[in-house]
């Protein structure tokens, strides 16, 4: 059986979070000595870019920045090609930091969109919006993050939902409790990460780490095949929390919960693995044979 390394490409390189979160202001002054290299690591693409870390994870993240082949160590590099390629769009560096741009708490999005923060709460639960990442306070409180030029187009596509009284389906979904918060950040996030590769053994891994281990044990019996997918899982996103307190309650929004949703993830894995196996067999180059 060969396992091979999580390919880098989720997320940018190793020890990102320990980095500060600086944007280099203006055009990124390039040693020429710097110029031969092939790829260059996170922290410097970023700085390239003109953007923080937290921006840059984000470009990444939405298939902005694209990883190149990752370092020997796994970490992902990002080839000059790449870069200039980012730097050539129009409107660049505003237009790129407009797409990465987010705002936090229902407090700030509500006010990009004009409305309370109960009102875009509501639209928030009900699923109208979905976040693009999450960060956990001090009082282990989740705080969801929407992009900011989403929730602009989302004003100006359905201005009807921000007046008035809420529909009866939202009155529903608000009178039982439901948070679709978090099942819609994982479609969301899963989706991002099954359209960076092409692997089939690196997308049933990414379908894998959505489900509940108990659920994961029935859906793959074979233990030689939870190792290949346990070794190829994606890393947390970029802003996991390492305090474990805070990663905890983070953990949670990482697996599918409701029935139905766990069906559907496991329907999928069911799917990815058997065109997996079909490569391990014609191939022999990953996971069991």
């Amino acid at each position: 059986m060969k396992v091979a390394t999580q390919s880098g490409h989720a997320l940018p390189d190793a020890g990102a979070q320990a980095l500060p979160d600086v944007r280099v202001h203006g055009p990124a002054v390039v040693r020429a000595d710097l110029l031969s290299d092939t790829a260059v690591g996170g922290a410097r693409a970023a700085g390239e870019l003109g953007l923080t870390r937290t921006e840059f994870a984000r470009a990444v993240q939405l298939g902005i920045v694209h990883a190149g082949p990752p370092a020997p160590g796994g970490a992902a590099r990002y080839t000059r090609a790449e870069l200039d390629r980012v730097r050539s769009a129009e409107g660049f560096p505003d237009t790129l930091r407009g797409q990465v741009e987010t705002v936090s708490g229902a407090e700030v999005a509500g006010g990009v969109l004009g409305i309370s923060p109960g009102r875009f709460t509501r639209l928030a639960r009900c699923g109208h919006i979905t976040p693009v990442g999450y960060r956990i306070n001090r009082y282990r409180a989740v705080v969801w993050l929407y992009l900011a030029a989403e929730l602009r187009e989302f004003a100006a596509r359905e201005a009807e939902k921000l007046r008035g009284s809420a529909p009866p389906a939202d009155r529903e979904l608000m009178a039982a409790k439901v948070d679709l918060r978090p099942r819609k950040w994982r479609g969301r996030h899963v989706g991002l990460l099954l359209r960076r590769t092409a692997d089939p053994w690196e997308r049933a891994a990414v379908l894998a780490s959505v489900l509940p281990e108990a659920e994961l044990r029935e859906a793959v019996p074979d233990q030689a095949e939870r190792i290949v997918l346990a070794a190829l899982a994606p890393p947390p996103p970029y802003g996991h929390p390492q305090i474990p307190a805070a990663a905890a309650v983070a953990l949670r929004l990482l697996r599918a919960e409701p029935p139905d949703e766990i069906h559907w993830y496991r329907t999928s894995l069911d799917f990815a693995l058997t065109g997996a196996r079909g490569q391990s067999k014609s191939t022999g180059e990953r996971g069991p044979t």
